[in-house]
């Protein structure tokens, strides 16, 4: 029989403190149980973190139920109600912090001084934390004191403004995209901060705002806006930058074609019959495709139409060129290669199906061994460990 292979857990030994709620901070506390840390969170007595109740759809019965919001981003963790407006709760957490390698929180900038649990006290017992503040706004600026939601971030920071079509009302995305990649950065930024430690023996305090990652996300628009001068604005699916770089309508559906080259557009050209179009100097080069843009398109579109979307992707995928049916969430799971990389989670006894991270190490995908827990599941070992003074034996 082959044994299989245990999952890489890079940050094995690696203590995480979660009295985060929601999503950016879950999912950054999520990605480093993935990489082995033991990661307690910390949720309110009756209630737990806001997202055990934002469903339908639900996971589990009775009251087991849980909403399937709070499952994506609580995998690998265990869960301690505490009360942190009482003297006994801020005395556990703080139990807990002086033994803890890093804390992960997303309260209103001021609201855990007010309990003794901000960065300067909680240094004070354990200097070598890496505390991460995550917050809407940041710890300074005008706009530090509001709350701060994914959908609000979108909007404040230019993010709507560059999506949905020209014309028509701004978009947000469809996922809280801002959340997840503050989760990312704020990961990226423990990580670095946890090397730092090794060379100094103390800790940094992080300040990750959404808003600040929203503008870091603009990426090429805001250069573009930086150089010019010029506001990017709605394009719907196409490029600022390169063209042809959008959805087309096939003969039954759409598809995307994202030609990056011009070796690439002339191979495009020639897959769909259109050899000569390839050598017309307006189109000989992106910035002459981008000036073109008008007078391109409508050519491309008319000739895209003549086949269904699986015929094109076949004929693009043969020519090595950039295309891809749109698919739904359902036909993503059973997309052979998504099968093939082994993206969704095993469903095991007491294991909702899920998402693996999209990290490989040495071609293992990391992978918390626990389920995300019920509420105030380890409340007792947890406990009975804060008030010893020591961090609870990991199961």
């Amino acid at each position: 029989m082959m044994n299989t292979p245990t999952p890489p857990r890079p940050l094995a030994g690696v203590k995480v403190l979660d009295l985060s709620r929601v999503l950016a901070g879950p999912w950054a506390g999520q990605l480093l149980a993935d990489y082995g840390a033991d990661v307690i969170k910390v949720e309110r007595p009756g209630s737990g973190d806001d997202t055990r109740g934002w469903g339908p759809p639900w996971w589990g019965e009775g009251d087991a139920r849980t909403a399937a919001y709070y499952l994506c981003a609580n995998r690998g963790k265990r869960s301690v109600a505490l009360d942190i407006a009482t003297p006994e709760g801020q005395a556990m957490v703080k139990s807990l912090a002086r033994e803890a390698d890093v804390l992960i929180e997303n309260y209103r900038v001021g609201q855990l001084a007010k309990y003794g649990l901000d960065c300067a006290s909680l240094q004070q017992l354990n200097p070598g934390l890496v505390y991460c503040s995550i917050t809407g706004y940041g710890q300074t600026g005008p706009y530090a004191q509001r709350a701060g939601y994914d959908f609000a971030i979108q909007a404040q920071g230019g993010l709507m403004s560059i999506t949905g079509d020209r014309g028509a009302e701004p978009q947000k995305v469809g996922v809280a995209v801002v959340d997840l990649m503050t989760g990312v950065y704020a990961t990226t930024a423990i990580l670095a901060a946890l090397h730092e430690r090794q060379h100094t023996g103390r800790g940094r305090h992080i300040d990750a705002a959404l808003l600040d990652v929203q503008v870091a996300m603009l990426a090429n628009q805001a250069s573009n806006y930086l150089v010019s001068g010029t506001p990017p604005t709605r394009m719907g699916n196409a490029h600022p930058n390169i063209v042809p770089y959008q959805v087309f309508a096939t003969e039954n559906g759409h598809l995307v074609l994202a030609v990056g080259n011009d070796a690439q557009f002339c191979r495009a050209c020639e897959a769909m019959g259109l050899a000569a179009l390839a050598q017309d100097d307006r189109y000989t080069t992106n910035a002459g495709r981008v000036k073109h843009r008008a007078e391109l398109v409508p050519e491309l579109q008319r000739a895209l139409l003549a086949r269904p979307t699986l015929a094109w992707v076949e004929a693009f995928d043969a020519a090595g060129v950039p295309c891809s049916p749109i698919l739904d969430i359902a036909q993503v799971f059973d997309d052979p290669h998504v099968r093939a990389r082994g993206l969704r989670a095993p469903e095991t006894l007491g294991h909702p199906p899920g998402v693996l991270t999209p990290m490989r190490f040495d071609g293992q995908r990391p992978m918390a061994p626990c389920p995300p827990p019920p509420l105030d599941a380890d409340g007792e070992a947890v406990r009975a460990a804060a008030q010893a003074g020591c961090w609870p034996e990991t199961p």
